[in-house]
């Protein structure tokens, strides 16, 4: 009997134009606003996903887009917006040790492999002796591009220099290899002047180029990959248990986004929170 009259109330209230109690309770942030920096590029079409589900339960996600790595997290320690999703951990870790930061990650996005690439030879094999070499100019990537030239097994590298290896670092480089240092976004633009170049998958696909296009990708040894190169979504210190900025990042990992991330780089990025899906087509 308690149910029906429950049920009775549930169904006039309905029928007055009211919503009951429980599905208020559904939308705990409802006219809540958050903004969101993003560099300019695929993941913004991968986060059009959670904005629009975080619009379903009436959260605004105003997207504040960058057009380079240096201004996301000056932003985001500054309170001008609320978390950030564009870099990996080596970098963010860099990046709070250099500007006395506190930013922290409040979860995990994707791995982005890093490709090498050429238009004037196969494979890292055939690098003849003083080839050149374009890596980004930034230290968390350009560190990678060197390690990833490790794992390919053409130079070594000092174990002390961890992810954030320079070209100093290096101490075994039988083809005597140079590097170039150039801003992540122009290493597609550098092709022609180089004999290889490590780009970012954000900058691959702006230049309208595809993972299958490397002659060698990092992430195919994910075994010897460093974990310091996961993406990740950050907030500032004290915003680190806020219910509403850890709410974003569940409307994140989810399995639609796993997949839209799959689509949008053409299954060049691939989900590392836990639980994550593994997608293959």
């Amino acid at each position: 009997m308690k149910r029906f009259f429950k049920l009775l109330t549930v169904i006039l209230l309905a029928g007055l134009g009211l919503a009951p109690v429980a599905q208020a309770e559904d939308k705990p942030f409802a006219d809540e606003t958050v903004k969101l920096g993003l560099v300019a590029g695929p993941s913004q079409d991968v986060w059009e996903v959670v904005i629009k589900n975080a619009k379903k339960e009436g959260i605004n996600i105003e997207e504040v887009v960058f057009t380079d790595y240096n201004q996301p997290n000056a932003a985001l320690q500054n309170g001008e917006i609320d978390l950030n999703a564009f870099q990996h951990v080596a970098f963010l870790e860099d990046w709070n040790d250099a500007n006395k930061g506190d930013l922290e990650v409040a979860g995990y996005t994707f791995v982005s492999p890093m490709g090498a690439y050429s238009e004037k030879i196969d494979s890292l094999d055939d690098l003849e002796d003083g080839a050149t070499i374009a890596i980004p100019n930034d230290p968390t990537n350009g560190g990678r591009a060197i390690l990833a030239l490790e794992i390919a097994g053409l130079i070594k590298v000092d174990e002390d220099a961890g992810a954030l290896a320079t070209p100093s670092d290096v101490i075994d480089n039988p083809k005597n290899i140079k590097f170039v240092e150039i801003d992540a976004a122009q290493l597609p633009q550098s092709l022609p002047d180089v004999d290889a170049a490590f780009i970012n998958t954000n900058f691959l696909i702006d230049a309208d180029m595809t993972l299958e296009e490397a002659i060698f990708i990092d992430a195919d040894e994910p075994e010897k990959l460093n974990e310091a190169y996961r993406n990740v979504i950050a907030v500032k210190e004290e915003n680190k248990d806020s219910e509403l900025l850890l709410h974003i990042v569940e409307l994140y990992q989810t399995d639609e986004v796993a997949q839209k991330l799959f689509e949008t780089t053409k299954g060049g990025d691939r989900p590392v929170w836990e639980g994550a899906p593994v997608i293959t087509e």
